[in-house]
């Protein structure tokens, strides 16, 4: 399904939800920050806290390991409903940044590479799987950081294939909703 189909097939299986987890997880370039942020405006009641699995990925080889990481730390936390933290990286220092904490008292989305890793089986979570063929992402995702990620879409898918090799399964199953943003 497109956009607001998918946004809508959200909004009905997360109704009657207090705080709502949704984990929005694809391949890079495939439109999850794009959802995310049109379900975030579309979620009725309190606005949901959105953290992009980025925030917690520990350089460009450390996708997997950062997704089980944000599933701990956040995660886990909120199952219990205790406040949980992201561990943030410093993309730009190649180190760990500031910490982030995160009160589990609103609806709250993890978007990202890696977001069903980091909800692992999480009860209760709505997980929407991002999908574009390869020359749609790629181009989506170098003409959105402006030459930024050029050097290092190679790496980078590279990595997303060992994560999802990883998983132990095709990373789209589980899936809850499936959408293809038109290009």
């Amino acid at each position: 399904m497109s956009l607001r189909p998918g946004v809508e097939a959200v909004r009905r299986a997360t109704a009657g939800t207090r705080h709502p987890l949704v984990l929005v997880d694809g391949p890079s370039g495939a439109g999850k920050t794009t959802f995310a942020a049109a379900l975030a405006r579309a979620l009725p009641g309190r606005p949901p806290r959105v953290v992009r699995v980025d925030e917690a990925i520990p350089g460009w080889r450390g996708l997997h390991r950062g997704a089980l990481e944000l599933g701990r730390s956040l995660l886990a936390p909120h199952a219990r409903g205790a406040a949980g933290v992201v561990h943030r990286w410093d993309w730009l220092e190649d180190r760990p940044g500031v910490d982030l904490r995160i009160r589990p008292d609103a609806p709250l989305i993890i978007e990202g590479c890696g977001a069903f890793a980091a909800g692992g089986d999480r009860s209760g979570a709505v997980r929407v799987w991002l999908a574009a063929p390869y020359p749609t992402r790629r181009r989506r995702a170098l003409d959105r950081d402006l030459g930024a990620f050029d050097a290092h879409w190679d790496a980078w898918e590279a990595d997303w294939r060992r994560h999802v090799g990883r998983t132990g399964h095709r990373a789209a199953q589980g899936a809850h909703v499936t959408v293809r943003l038109a290009p």
